[in-house]
């Protein structure tokens, strides 16, 4: 792929010193980066996302939790997971755990944060769904329906991002 080629020479950077090199390479990104590359990293934050949200809401309703207090843990365990996945990843390519750590963040923070808007954003906006229970088809129809909306929503964002250097193309130096 000539992407992964283009990125090459500036993915071997460290990673402590990734912002600074964004800034210097940054017209060398003008081209942007794949459609299918974009739909991968943002399926990457996804399954994270989506782990650590429904973790959030089958936990909140085991503990009979309000809507609140259940929203804020998925939303919790949504980056958790959502981070973990490209720290483990990252690490299995032998990076120290603070650098990993600081890579993962770089990554997925501003995928993650999206997604977590939109689909929480369409949860809270679908009549009952905020009141609907896991065993109701209304709590999965509305949540699916968020994931796709955020998938769709992030995926030109992603590409944007790698395509300038940021986002998961900090990740393709590792792999």
């Amino acid at each position: 792929m000539d992407h992964n080629a283009h990125h090459h020479t500036e993915a071997h950077a460290p990673a402590a010193h990734a912002d600074e090199n964004h800034g210097a390479h940054g017209g060398a990104h003008q081209h942007g980066a794949s459609w299918p590359m974009a739909a991968k990293a943002t399926l990457h934050c996804l399954t994270g996302c989506a782990i650590g949200e429904i973790l959030g809401m089958v936990i909140g309703t085991a503990l009979a939790w309000g809507n609140a207090p259940t929203m804020v843990t998925s939303i919790v365990l949504a980056f958790v997971f959502g981070y973990s996945f490209t720290l483990f990843a990252v690490r299995r390519a032998g990076l120290a755990f603070k650098t990993a750590l600081k890579v993962a963040l770089a990554a997925d923070t501003v995928s993650i944060a999206i997604m977590e808007l939109v689909d929480n954003g369409i949860i809270a906006l679908v009549p009952g769904a905020m009141d609907a229970h896991l065993s109701d088809g209304l709590f999965w129809s509305s949540l699916l329906g968020g994931f796709v909306i955020a998938f769709v929503i992030t995926t030109p964002v992603n590409k944007w991002m790698i395509g300038r250097g940021k986002g998961h193309a900090v990740v393709h130096a590792y792999h």
